[in-house]
């Protein structure tokens, strides 16, 4: 077992999974956690460092199997994109209220402009890791470059958390605590940037109708 009192929730959830297959198990946990971003990485990958830590699993198989846990997430949401396409992305937005043609326009700007870095980078903020997948499907990344950037991105930040789960010990999910301050943050910074778009847009139209 991997605690004296068995966890619940997510927690009990990843521990069983962790228990059944091992290492495997805390990269399938991080797959799913990529496709469903309210699962939280910031206890997933702390809980692993600490099965580590005891002995449970192997610490440098930990990093490897939720560094391709999170690529095959990845791949997942970058083939959707793909599927998705560019043109099927400007018809949905066409139909969305508020939106229009050109943002769509303007976001593939940006993201050929930035897309190594925001794929990169991406990979370590919380709710943008798992949706900036997408739009590089969307663009056709090259496969190469979205996989080598995933893979690194993904890699440096699994290991602070597993490796600090694996320094805490039992104190492991002092770790969630904290990261989840940081995903609060991303989460009113998205909040305040929706508000702006949306009182900048009805500004717009009533402005245009007027």
């Amino acid at each position: 077992m991997i605690e004296q009192s068995e966890p619940g929730g997510v927690a009990g959830w990843a521990t069983g999974l962790m228990e059944t297959l091992g290492a495997p198990g805390a990269g399938l946990a991080v797959a799913l956690e990529n496709l469903f971003p309210p699962l939280p990485s910031e206890l997933i990958l702390p809980l692993a460092g600490f099965a580590a830590s005891q002995g449970e699993i192997s610490l440098v198989a930990a990093i490897v199997w939720t560094t391709i846990g999170s690529l095959t997430g990845a791949l997942v949401l970058y083939g959707l994109g793909a599927l998705l396409g560019r043109e099927r992305m400007r018809a949905i937005a066409a139909r969305v209220p508020l939106i229009e043609v050109s943002d769509v326009d303007r976001s593939e700007e940006w993201f050929a402009r930035h897309g190594t870095k925001a794929v990169f980078l991406g990979r370590m903020l919380p709710l943008f890791r798992s949706f900036i997948s997408i739009p590089a499907g969307i663009k056709r990344m090259p496969l190469p470059s979205f996989v080598l950037l995933t893979t690194l991105g993904s890699a440096i930040w699994n290991s602070v958390f597993i490796l600090a789960g694996f320094a805490l010990g039992e104190n492991w999910h002092v770790v969630e605590r904290y990261a989840s301050w940081f995903q609060w943050v991303v989460v009113a910074a998205v909040v305040v940037a929706v508000a702006w778009f949306v009182t900048r847009r009805v500004q717009k139209i009533r402005s245009r109708d007027t």
